[in-house]
């Protein structure tokens, strides 16, 4: 057990300064673009979004999971994923490449045409190196995923800017998403011990079909789901204000996603390994919840709280559009990393397709929810979207019940102190600061007392996970 707990807190120590440093490199990056690009011209490559998103699910088809839910998968399992995932993005490129004049005129913006031609390169260079970062994921190597990732972000981001501040528009946003996956493939073969070879057998492909494929079809659900108000707000709304809700999103996306990441490189080994004794899967189960929930609400009502001066600081009055949408979404958001732990649990149990019902009921039931509301403002729609992204927390939490026996009531004592209190704190802060009226100012005192407020309110309530977060680092400190 003591094993466990240690691999499984060096993971999340490890997932957390990943997924943390890469945020303050898109925060930077994001800053900078952000005031060298226009709302429009964000639209332009985010309307595109959700074909490479969808594209990429399909080349991968669940075959990473799949891997990672081996016991002990063999250097064959390894390059017969490689060999299917290039097959496979090879094939999605010309059909993208063929669909290019299509994608153009759906959305009245000719320039897309070529623009998507360029972008849908990510296909086949990110399919190199699926089957490598499956090894480093199932291997728990999550220090040099760190490396590698912030390497990518890094050189893309400063390839970005530099495009941006020279006036290529659109493409230096196209150009970033290039060079991340040209680096990061780069820096997954130098960490990962595996190679692919000229040998090319599916035999393994196929045993594990019949599993990956209803990862396949959730992932797509996932993505479609991810990606679907930005698609169809690109067919309703003009293309200034897709670019208002593509930078709200991608605010609070890059917030949740630093928790609901962290979760994910290390939850499905975890679970796994403890899958065999029910009562320890329980207790692993509710302690993760209650780590996520110490994070999460925190962190994405907070950024909910300072998206004004928060917005203004960073990239300009330009921007001021996004902030009602930022706010709702991360009030939704906050919710999202949950949906990790839930989903990789029900893929270490391989029940798979009960992860490809929830997601096709969710996405579903969204759908209707959107064209019943398509005559509504954007801030409507997105406001509905976020109260659904809450409420489905609940068939999640069937799901759980049904696979390790998780009542309602323990989900809810596990969450709610942790909402509560940083709903209180976000409010006392609020108005704390209700007279400071210069930007910079508000957002550090905000920052500032928000931070103090949660940390000492989880002390006087004797938090046992900040407790253990902090016992683990000091431990840590101690053997540097």
């Amino acid at each position: 057990m003591e094993n466990l707990k240690e691999k499984t807190a060096r993971g999340l120590m490890w997932g957390a300064v990943n997924n943390g440093a890469m945020q303050v490199l898109y925060v930077v990056f994001g800053i900078v673009l952000g005031r060298l690009l226009t709302p429009a011209e964000y639209g332009i490559v985010g309307v595109l979004a959700i074909f490479t998103a969808i594209a990429g699910a399909i080349q991968a088809s669940g075959f990473t999971q799949g891997l990672i839910n081996l016991k002990s998968p063999t250097a064959r399992d390894y390059n017969s994923v490689f060999w299917f995932n290039m097959l496979a993005s090879v094939t999605l490129y010309a059909i993208l490449f063929c669909c290019a004049p299509l994608i153009a005129r759906f959305f009245h913006q000719p320039c897309l045409t070529e623009v998507s031609r360029v972008l849908f390169l990510c296909l086949p260079i990110s399919a190199v190196g699926i089957a490598c970062n499956s090894y480093l994921l199932k291997n728990m190597r999550n220090k040099e995923i760190a490396i590698i990732n912030l390497s990518a972000i890094l050189i893309s981001g400063i390839t970005g800017t530099i495009m941006a501040f020279n006036g290529f528009s659109y493409w230096s946003l196209v150009w970033q998403q290039l060079i991340y996956n040209i680096v990061t493939n780069i820096g997954r073969y130098i960490y990962a011990r595996w190679r692919p070879s000229l040998k090319i057998d599916f035999g393994p492909v196929k045993e594990m079909f019949g599993f990956c494929s209803k990862l396949l079809i959730t992932n797509i659900l996932n993505t479609l789901n991810q990606h679907l108000l930005t698609f169809v707000f690109g067919r309703l709304f003009p293309i200034h204000s897709v670019g208002n809700y593509t930078q709200a999103s991608k605010w609070s996306n890059m917030a949740h996603s630093t928790v609901s990441n962290t979760l994910w490189q290390v939850v499905q080994p975890v679970f796994v390994e403890v899958n065999d004794d029910s009562e320890r899967e329980l207790r692993v189960f509710r302690k993760l919840l209650r780590f996520t929930a110490f994070l999460s609400f925190p962190i994405m009502f907070g950024l909910a709280l300072v998206s004004r001066e928060f917005i203004l600081v960073t990239i300009g009055e330009k921007w001021l559009g996004c902030v009602m949408l930022m706010r709702i979404i991360c009030i939704g958001g906050a919710f999202m990393p949950f949906y990790v732990l839930f989903q990789n649990l029900s893929i270490s149990k391989g029940r798979s397709d009960l992860y490809m019902w929830c997601n096709i009921c969710q996405i579903v039931a969204q759908l209707v929810i959107i064209l019943l509301l398509s005559n509504q403002d954007i801030e409507f729609i997105v406001g509905a979207s976020a109260a659904f992204t809450i409420l489905w927390l609940l068939a999640w939490q069937n799901i759980g019940h049904r696979l390790i026996g998780l009542r309602l009531l323990e989900m809810l004592k596990d969450l709610v102190p942790f909402l509560v209190v940083a709903l209180a704190v976000m409010t006392a802060t609020y108005f704390l600061t209700a007279t400071i009226t210069q930007p910079v100012v508000l957002l550090l005192a905000r920052v500032a007392i928000a931070a103090v407020l949660y940390l000492a309110a989880m002390r006087l309530l004797r938090a046992k996970v900040m407790d253990e977060c902090i016992q683990f680092i000091l431990r840590k400190k101690k053997t540097l």
